[in-house]
């Protein structure tokens, strides 16, 4: 199976996509991934070893207890793969944002430099009325 497979597999059982949001707010040990699941323990853990193989989380060893934390990189690339059904690619919001600063900042300055001295700005024509 190549790596989208492996990960799509992973993603496809429920238990494993709660995990994966559990572990997306911060790094976990097995026995509290395992205390949220009504599900036995070695039932978690075979979980966790799905998870770990397709390359979605990560563990390691801390004294007895053994860490997760999710790995997002095969996530993006599954997303940027799916993104190709949706029929449009979705927005680069940052981009926009980043664009949308940079015009703000221009008008403005504009608008300071076309003021002429001693006119009150909108703001103050404002306060005064």
């Amino acid at each position: 199976m190549d790596e989208l497979t492996d990960v799509a597999a992973a993603v496809a059982d429920p238990v494993r996509r709660e995990i994966l949001v559990m572990l997306r707010h911060a790094p976990l040990t097995a026995g509290e991934i395992a205390a949220r699941f009504s599900i036995s323990r070695p039932a978690v853990s075979r979980h966790l070893r799905v998870l770990r193989e397709s390359g979605l989380v990560r563990d390691e060893q801390h004294g007895r207890h053994r860490r997760y934390t999710l790995v997002h990189v095969p996530l993006a690339r599954l997303s940027e793969w799916l993104v190709q059904f949706e029929g449009r690619r979705a927005p680069d919001w940052s981009r926009q944002l980043a664009a949308l600063d940079t015009e703000v900042h221009r008008a403005r300055r504009e608008r300071g430099r076309s003021e002429p001295a001693g006119t009150p700005s909108t703001a103050q024509q404002k306060d005064t009325a």
